[in-house]
């Protein structure tokens, strides 16, 4: 099993930036997929933010929440075994439990086929 453990949560104001950290450990191929997804009050933990390819040093592929497409930027860091998630132009409606997330299956953006989950971060975005 993959261990995944975040980092970077906070309090920002409205229209500021944090960046986020995951650091993967343990047996990871290179068909591994490594994601974010987010729980806001009161919501399931089913709200996919974004996803990027573990293996593959060129193409990598990456896929975003059209809620944040554009403010959002997910990126792997290879000699850290770390998975990054830059967050710009924050709303108040981005505040939530972050969780990184990892899975073999291809269905990226379903929180039900990913099986490794870290224990979460929380971000919080004030107006």
């Amino acid at each position: 099993q993959v261990q995944l453990v975040e980092s970077g949560g906070g309090l920002v104001q409205g229209g500021g930036s944090l960046r986020l950290s995951c650091a993967a450990s343990g047996v990871i191929y290179n068909d591994y997929t490594v994601g974010w997804f987010r729980q806001a009050p009161g919501k399931p933990r089913d709200d996919f933010v974004a996803a990027i390819d573990w293996g593959g040093w060129s193409g990598t592929r990456t896929d975003y929440a059209d809620s944040v497409k554009g403010r959002f930027t997910i990126s792997r860091d290879y000699f850290g075994n770390t998975v990054m998630l830059q967050m710009n132009s924050l709303k108040p409606a981005d505040t939530a439990l972050y969780y990184c997330v990892g899975t073999y299956s291809p269905d990226r953006a379903n929180w039900a086929v990913y099986e490794d989950w870290g224990q979460g971060t929380q971000v919080t975005v004030s107006s």
